[in-house]
């Protein structure tokens, strides 16, 4: 299996179980040659933060990014002081593994303000806390965030923020579960959309915020393995069309794949990097000695094609 060989797809770190040099060895062996990197990953690693770092560098995996910075935006005082301590270390640490993106989410902290020239303030800090480091920030908003619950918003507040480096992420699972309408991504500059992040669920609706999180946090699966592969595919489509050309990272929190072997989830991965290149994108197969039937995720049905046709 050459180097590579699934460039453009990465998986993260909280989809699989074990040590962190496990993890990567099993993303490696499944063809992946990128991998978001999760904090936790770092500060638990037995050897600290360098041991952590030199690790993902004798991977030879790229990072696609760093998470996550939570609750940053619309606070005061003692609070924001804190929040910007605690910025800055997860940019030392991002820096540290080589990562070149760090993912911020919008808060859902009740002492946060809903003003959104203050939000764009916050974010246009983060972005200047990161320009001496090299990094760009990735603003995702939250399905269940207090003031930013939906990448439209998010966008509007990068806008205000103006930085060049401030740039939104995007996750799939937050724009089903908030079904936002996937003609507003024709509104984003996709020179601005820093990270892409895929995953599905088993369920159309999640109505409550509550919902939402224990979705996002347990059940979600790999695209083409839901119900919304209609939509994923959709999605990716029209991302293509407006001309985004970054990384799409799987971001499945789930915790039955959290007790299976790490190749066995990795290879679900794989299934679904090479349904969305082959089918849905019709791009040359990254790994041409799999066959279609091999490389479609278990369950797809193929009706995400028909998304295609876009209005």
């Amino acid at each position: 299996m050459s180097a590579g060989a699934l460039a453009g797809y990465g998986m993260d770190t909280i989809t699989l179980a074990g040590p962190l040099e496990a993890k990567l060895d099993a993303m490696r062996r499944a063809g992946f040659s990128q991998v978001m990197l999760s904090a936790r990953d770092l500060v638990g690693h037995p050897g600290g933060v360098p041991a952590a770092a030199e690790a993902v560098r004798a991977s030879g995996m790229r990072p696609t990014g760093f998470q996550v910075l939570r609750d940053f935006e619309g606070l005061s005082g003692h609070l924001h002081h804190y929040k910007v301590d605690i910025a800055k270390a997860m940019l030392e640490m991002c820096a540290a593994t080589g990562s070149r993106v760090l993912l911020a989410c919008s808060s859902t902290s009740r002492h946060a303000t809903e003003d959104r020239d203050a939000i764009a303030r916050d974010l246009r800090k983060l972005a200047m806390l990161a320009i001496p480091f090299g990094i760009r920030v990735a603003y995702e908003g939250l399905s269940w965030g207090r003031t930013i619950n939906e990448f439209t918003s998010g966008w509007d507040v990068v806008c205000r923020a103006d930085c060049p480096n401030l740039g939104v992420g995007l996750d799939s699972f937050h724009i089903f579960a908030a079904q936002t309408p996937l003609a507003a991504l024709a509104e984003i500059d996709p020179a601005r959309i820093f990270l892409v992040q895929l995953s599905d669920f088993m369920w159309n609706e999640t109505p409550t915020f509550e919902d939402r999180m224990t979705t996002a946090r347990t059940f979600r699966v790999f695209p083409g393995e839901g119900v919304h592969s209609e939509q994923l595919a959709d999605l990716v489509l029209r991302l293509d069309r407006i001309g985004y050309r970054g990384d799409y990272s799987f971001e499945v929190f789930n915790d039955d794949y959290q007790q299976l072997p790490l190749d066995v989830v990795a290879a679900r991965a794989r299934r679904s990097a090479l349904w969305l290149h082959n089918d849905v994108l019709h791009r040359a197969a990254p790994l041409p000695e799999w066959t279609a039937a091999q490389g479609r995720p278990q369950g797809h049905t193929g009706r995400a094609i028909a998304a295609q046709s876009l209005p």
